[in-house]
């Protein structure tokens, strides 16, 4: 008996664990992939949607990137319950391989510590410039 009553204590704990209350946060994509993408052709900026699913205002304190080549914006107001935001990502277009964190920081319930990671990924080419002061060659006379 005293192992059921334990059981039926820890699947009560477990259920009220998932009911909580207050401000829940579901992005759209956790990871967004440029693919291959041309310096010069492409800004760079992309958007990360995501919802307040919860039943409190969700605050975003603080969004920081994983270095300095990618600037993050974060919305300013709280996001009520219900209503989407976004958070902008300018990645500086350097060549070779993006694989870049976004760390937002949130007084979201539903993870752990509020804190969620994100993910840039891709690769940036540069794209070949034709030199239009090379010699053409010239076809033979008939």
């Amino acid at each position: 008996m005293k192992k059921i009553l334990s059981l039926f204590a820890v699947i009560m704990f477990g259920a009220s664990a998932m009911a909580q209350t207050g401000p829940k946060i579901e992005f759209k994509e956790e990871t967004i992939d440029y693919g291959t993408v041309t310096k010069g052709d492409d800004s760079g900026l992309r958007v990360f949607e995501f919802k307040n699913i919860g039943d409190a205002p969700l605050i975003i304190n603080d969004v920081k990137s994983s270095c300095g080549c990618t600037v993050p914006t974060k919305p300013q107001e709280p996001i009520m319950p219900g209503k989407t935001g976004k958070i902008e990502v300018q990645y500086n277009m350097n060549p070779g391989p993006i694989s870049k964190t976004i760390t937002v920081q949130s007084n979201a319930v539903n993870k752990d510590s509020g804190i969620i990671p994100l993910r840039i990924k891709g690769n940036v080419i540069v794209k070949e410039e034709v030199n239009l002061m090379e010699k053409k060659k010239t076809l033979p006379s008939s």
